[in-house]
């Protein structure tokens, strides 16, 4: 694998499995997380895309010698895979995935150790490697979930509402009074 199939990604993360990995349906655990990429940023966009070719042209021996039509591509449009998930709408996304935790680190990447800190919702870049694969009759470009930056606070995803937002400090000792 070539440093020009690694990108840093930075966009809102979803689905966040950082901490502790998950199975899905099954299959072996692993940690994972989804970018989700403003449309406006061509930049990050256009290194994916580049990133996403090269794998594919490092992996022809895994697609027996040609590249196929129908591979499955790691870069998804949200207004056309998640239509009804307005946090998805006018951009794309990136599901990473990887069997070895990553580092979490904040802006002056020191470690963050308070599992509250990254969550989905929060605004972060991410060391993305993508490689080709040929599994069980299906043939693509994954993205390999490296380590996370968190970059800001954002508006958790899921529904849940943060403590802090919900809830003011009492002074008075005898509240229920």
């Amino acid at each position: 694998m070539s440093k020009e199939t690694k990108v840093i990604v930075a966009g809102r993360l979803s689905y966040a499995n950082v901490w502790e990995p998950q199975s899905i349906n099954g299959s072996e655990p692993k940690y994972s997380v989804s970018v989700i990429i403003p449309k406006t940023d061509q930049v990050t966009i256009q290194k994916i895309k580049q990133a996403v070719e090269l794998a594919k042209q490092e992996a022809i021996s895994k697609f027996g010698g040609k590249i196929p039509a129908n591979l499955k591509l790691p870069l998804r449009d949200g207004d056309i895979d998640r239509p009804d998930d307005e946090a998805y709408a006018n951009s794309y996304f990136i599901n990473c995935n990887s069997k070895q935790k990553p580092q979490v680190v904040d802006q002056q990447v020191q470690p963050i150790l308070d599992q509250a800190e990254v969550y989905s919702g929060c605004y972060g870049r991410v060391s993305v490697t993508f490689y080709g694969f040929n599994s069980n009759g299906n043939r693509g470009v994954a993205a390999g979930l490296g380590n996370i930056q968190k970059l800001k606070d954002g508006e958790p995803l899921g529904g849940r509402v943060r403590a802090e937002d919900e809830f003011g400090t009492i002074e008075d000792d005898d509240f229920l009074a």
